[in-house]
């Protein structure tokens, strides 16, 4: 499970992100932070298949590279300075498809999810099953249980809205999003918890409901 040393490991790679400190520090790469950040995602996995019953991600499948894609960037740093997991029934390689994110890096925890990456068909998917039901949309969103750990919906919004959902924003302003997704972020000492499993998916648990929401929309 994450410890002090995998934190330790974050913060010395953030200061040293190049290869030739990396590939010096690869054994401690893989016993200080890969195989602790595996064991935890897979526990937080296992507690959320509690209200996810049908769930099927593994840990492999949720965890991201830690070699960061550089073609296309102007940054050239080759390796991310954080551990994440984004946990949905397509795991990584479904970004797209509705569900839970960690994401763990020297000085920051975030615990959240939703619908972050969206094309222009599932965007309308979205906002047809907002438009159809918006009373049990609202009542997801605004659930005391989610606005205490999460606050409020995030995301970019469209000036411009399709004519089927004009009418609708004045009431539900939330239609107009063009992401739906939500965070919190923490001490990222809360990951030496104990009961850090149990914490995190405690979270998700209190956005379930929006993310099958969303999910289902999109499915």
């Amino acid at each position: 499970m994450i410890n002090t040393a995998s934190l330790q490991f974050l913060y010395e790679l953030s200061q040293n992100n190049n290869k030739d400190w990396f590939d010096k520090n690869k054994a401690r790469y893989e016993a200080d932070l890969k195989k602790p950040w595996e064991a935890t995602v897979a526990a937080i996995i296992e507690r959320i298949k509690a209200f996810e019953p049908d769930l099927q991600s593994t840990a492999k499948e949720s965890i991201p590279r830690i070699y960061r894609d550089t073609r296309f960037s102007t940054n050239k740093s080759p390796y991310k300075t954080n551990v994440a997991a984004i946990i949905n029934p397509g795991g990584k390689k479904a970004v797209d498809v509705p569900g839970y994110y960690i994401h763990l890096e020297f000085g920051n925890l975030m615990i959240g999810g939703g619908a972050y990456q969206l094309e222009k068909v599932p965007l309308q998917r979205i906002r047809t099953a907002i438009a159809q039901d918006p009373e049990t949309f609202m009542e997801l969103v605004q659930a005391p249980d989610f606005v205490q750990k999460f606050g409020e919906i995030k995301g970019e919004q469209n000036k411009v809205l399709p004519a089927e959902f004009k009418e609708l924003k004045a009431k539900y302003p939330l239609i107009a999003h063009k992401q739906f997704y939500f965070m919190a972020e923490m001490d990222p000492e809360t990951a030496l918890r104990p009961d850090f499993p149990e914490f995190v998916a405690d979270y998700c648990a209190a956005s379930a409901g929006l993310v099958n929401f969303l999910r289902q929309a999109i499915l």
